[in-house]
């Protein structure tokens, strides 16, 4: 049997390990000398590469002498947690990458956390030590507080420790060495990962991780061998989760070399496959003996804690840009999601043409809704809800772990948003570089819109990273949006003299020469009342001169919300409007005669909660 390492590699967004996969890529000669490559190879998804962050986790293997070392690359954010939870199963170690500066932050915690249950042997590496605000022995220090926090084993606590630059691709062993490359890194990795369990000779046993789709192969199941050995052309049976067994016949095996897949014969136990032609199966279920069945138990993924509502695009400018556009076509391509998104629930609602989509987070509900523009859909989509869950009678929420990192100067507003929105400090550290870091708990409910207020109110600066951290009795009604709407009261075409009108009152969303339809939100109004505007009008002409004539018309830049900026600023009684080319705000209900008034609604909702 040959030898092989599984490993992971966890981290936070942003601390490097995407950048460390192509150091070793290259530097295990799995690319030729002359061979142009693009950097962070793993990120092969447009959004991945556009966002610099990990999305979907992805596999990859490599040689270093004799040993065949299979890398899986997870993502660093928790929204994305069903990724993680999966790639985890398939490995038996995991290297954890942490920023010689920044230290671990919650996205570490919560995918170390996931790595310890189970019972994972970890590396730890330290990236980034040519920062020049490196603090390499406190961040150490952090680490094994982390270990202890997240109750690690000895074993687990016994981790070897390497220091990294992933740009220059070299590793040391202690700070300082003759090292010039990653050998340091291979040679540990070879020797702290245990090498994998099962006989080659047993019962087959082999779950399903991830899926894949090809035009010529079909559907495709990558996962591990974890019992026996899977062949070409045998008969196997695929256990379901409702505990049925289907034949079925392996067509084609592939094993992984660098980024390529090479056909197999056979795969032994211990290695990645990926297998194709299996029509029917799901991610979690397994392959198995057909004639002594003895499937693996399924995988068991965290509830999801927020809610959206995806519905069809019926505003007046509805189909003009998209190609899917029907809620049958919306149907298709929510089911189509589930089939690789384990992490996803997707429920009917009252109506036909609205489904109820829950997930981990607003970040991994707005790639899906990214992911669906680019692919031509038309859809509107509603502000994000917490899911709610009853208990003994009790009503519960969801509750989250928040870290923001600020300079000194913004504690103060920082403290007095998370204030009004029922956020606890619970520990606060000045490291000495003007900078702070404030660790929060705060409802889920109070995370929404949370983002962008901050950023606005600490000029930019501010990093906000959150964690599940459990459920916690519900609160009551939390504060809403504090200033209303500014909405166009009529369709048309916008014009420049109508927006230098309407600049004052407060901050505008389109600019000059836009079609605008009634009930589509322009603007942010200063107050906290919503205000209907006629931001199609002209200037009349005339023959009578005056002094004000000629007055230069100066127009203030309108702000052009993104796509995650816009779920986060609309109330419950609207919408988010998405399309290929164009992303709109608008009420519900788009007649301003039917339409409540914003405080009855927040009366009405508040009343609802009770």
């Amino acid at each position: 049997m040959p030898q092989i390492r599984n490993i992971a590699i966890i981290a936070h967004v942003d601390h490097g390990k995407t950048t460390l996969v192509d150091a070793m890529l290259h530097q295990s000669g799995v690319f030729r000398d002359n061979q142009i490559v693009m950097t962070r190879v793993m990120d092969s998804n447009d959004l991945e590469r556009e966002r610099g962050i990990t999305i979907l986790a992805k596999n990859t293997a490599l040689f270093y002498h004799d040993t065949k070392i299979n890398i899986v690359d997870t993502p660093g954010h928790s929204d994305f947690g069903g990724e993680v939870e999966r790639a985890l199963k398939m490995v038996d170690g995991v290297l954890l990458l942490v920023d010689a500066s920044e230290g671990p932050l919650p996205q570490t915690r919560y995918v170390l956390q996931k790595a310890l249950q189970a019972k994972l042997l970890p590396i730890i590496v330290l990236n980034k030590i040519d920062r020049s605000d490196a603090r390499v022995a406190v961040v150490l220090d952090e680490i094994y507080d982390l270990f202890i926090d997240l109750e690690a084993t000895e074993d687990q606590l016994d981790f070897p420790v390497l220091y990294t630059n992933a740009k220059t691709g070299v590793a040391h062993r202690k700070i300082g060495d003759s090292s010039t490359n990653l050998q340091p890194l291979f040679e540990t990795i070879v020797s702290a990962i245990p090498e994998p369990r099962g006989d080659p000779n047993g019962v087959l046993q082999a779950q399903v991780m991830n899926l894949d789709y090809s035009d010529f192969l079909g559907r495709i199941a990558i996962g591990r061998v974890f019992n026996g050995t899977l062949r070409r052309g045998a008969d196997v049976g695929i256990a379901k989760r409702s505990g049925a067994i289907e034949p079925t016949r392996i067509t084609k095996l592939y094993t992984f070399r660098g980024l390529e897949r090479d056909e197999a014969e056979e795969v032994p136990c211990g290695d990645l496959v990926a297998v194709a032609g299996v029509e029917g199966i799901q991610i979690g279920e397994s392959l198995t003996d057909i004639e002594n069945p003895q499937p693996l138990e399924p995988l068991v993924i965290d509830e999801p804690t927020l809610a959206m509502n995806f519905t069809i695009n019926n505003s007046p400018l509805a189909g003009r840009e998209g190609q899917w556009v029907t809620s049958r076509d919306l149907r298709a391509r929510l089911q189509k999601e589930l089939l690789t998104n384990v992490s996803l629930r997707i429920t009917d609602s009252d109506t036909t043409d609205v489904f109820r989509v829950l997930a981990r987070g607003e970040l991994q509900l707005a790639i899906l809704i990214e992911t669906m523009r680019r692919e031509g859909y038309e859809l509107m989509v509603g502000k994000p809800e917490i899911v709610v869950r009853e208990e003994n009678g009790k009503k519960l929420e969801p509750l989250e772990r928040l870290v923001v990192d600020c300079p000194e100067s913004f504690v103060g507003v920082v403290m007095e948003s998370l204030g009004r929105r029922r956020g606890e400090l619970g520990k606060m550290v000045n490291h000495g570089s003007g900078w702070v870091r404030m660790e929060f708990t705060v409802p889920s409910r109070g995370l929404i819109g949370l983002r962008g207020q901050l950023l606005t109110d600490t000029r930019g600066t501010a990093l906000l990273h959150a964690l599940f951290e459990g459920w916690t009795e519900y609160g009551g009604e939390m504060a809403s949006r504090p200033t209303g709407a500014l909405v166009a009261d009529r369709a048309g075409f916008t014009t420049a003299f109508a927006l230098w009108n309407i600049q004052e009152r407060g901050e505008l969303f389109v600019g000059p020469v836009e079609e605008v339809y009634e009930g589509m939100i322009v603007g942010e109004n200063a107050r906290d009342s919503d205000m209907d505007v006629n931001i199609t009008k002209e200037k009349k002409q005339t023959n009578m001169r005056a002094s004000s004539a000629d007055e230069a018309i100066r127009l203030i830049p309108h702000r052009q919300l993104s796509l995650e900026q816009a779920i986060e600023f609309i109330a419950d009684d609207e919408f988010v409007e998405v399309t290929p080319k164009s992303i709109r705000l608008r009420k519900k209900i788009l007649d301003p005669k039917k339409r409540p008034r914003r405080w009855q609604q927040i009366r009405a909702n508040a009343e609802a909660a009770q």
